[in-house]
């Protein structure tokens, strides 16, 4: 499968084999990633460091533990991890609690997985104290079952995020659409065996088998994701 986006209206859920829908979070469906890189900026100039805009692209979408441990090592801050974790947790969760953007597309496809009864999980690499955040905003109701990064043995990009999720749901991990913004993020999906729709966030996404890259969530829709899966047939 190649970057190439299907047709909308074209497909329909006769002989798909879609199950369920994963959806990562940050930069997927929250206009956050530069909320994280903000912080992050901020509170390395409170230890007296200016962090390079080229490592931006080195930490999105990762596990806080590894973008927070590049981040020390790379300047050298006098701060330990777990101290770090906290700082930047309680930076982010200030920030949306004052605003949340949803990425366009994101709440008209959430209310279309929900009206068609699509088992739809949220797989974040962030904290269990964010996701529930977030939650609050985009509607728990939405969900099955969230999947949080410190809830897991390995988070991003491992598999155990995705197959954790798809346990949960009782679905098969390659039966599974994966809607993801980062690199990180596409290669846990790809890991678990999942189909994935890329929608690339701060740095480009490539092309690849099994991996469909396409501009926003506004070009997808259910008949969209059933027509991904259908191609598996």
């Amino acid at each position: 499968m190649t970057s190439t986006v299907p047709a909308l209206g074209t497909r329909t859920a006769e002989g798909s084999a879609l199950q369920a829908v994963l959806l990562d979070m940050d930069g997927t469906l929250v206009d956050t990633e530069g909320f994280w890189w903000d912080v992050e900026r901020e509170v390395f100039a409170s230890l007296g460091h200016t962090l390079d805009e080229s490592w931006r692209h080195v930490v999105v979408g990762g596990p806080m533990t590894r973008s927070a441990g590049f981040l020390i090592e790379a300047t050298g801050a006098d701060i330990e991890l777990a101290e770090l974790t906290v700082l930047l947790n309680d930076g982010f969760e200030e920030r949306i609690d004052h605003a949340l953007p949803l990425m366009p597309g994101a709440a008209r496809l959430l209310a279309e997985l929900l009206e068609y009864e699509i088992p739809t999980a949220l797989v974040s690499a962030s904290h269990r104290r964010i996701i529930d955040r977030v939650l609050a905003t985009l509607g728990p109701h939405h969900f099955a079952l969230s999947v949080a990064g410190d809830e897991v043995p390995r988070t991003k990009p491992h598999p155990d995020p995705y197959l954790a999720a798809a346990a949960g749901l009782g679905v098969d991990p390659m039966r599974c659409a994966v809607i993801e913004d980062t690199a990180t993020g596409v290669a846990s999906a790809e890991a678990a065996g999942c189909q994935v729709v890329a929608v690339p966030s701060v740095a480009p996404i490539l092309p690849a088998a099994g991996r469909t890259v396409v501009p926003s969530l506004e070009v997808v829709d259910l008949t969209f994701l059933h027509g991904l899966m259908t191609e598996m047939l």
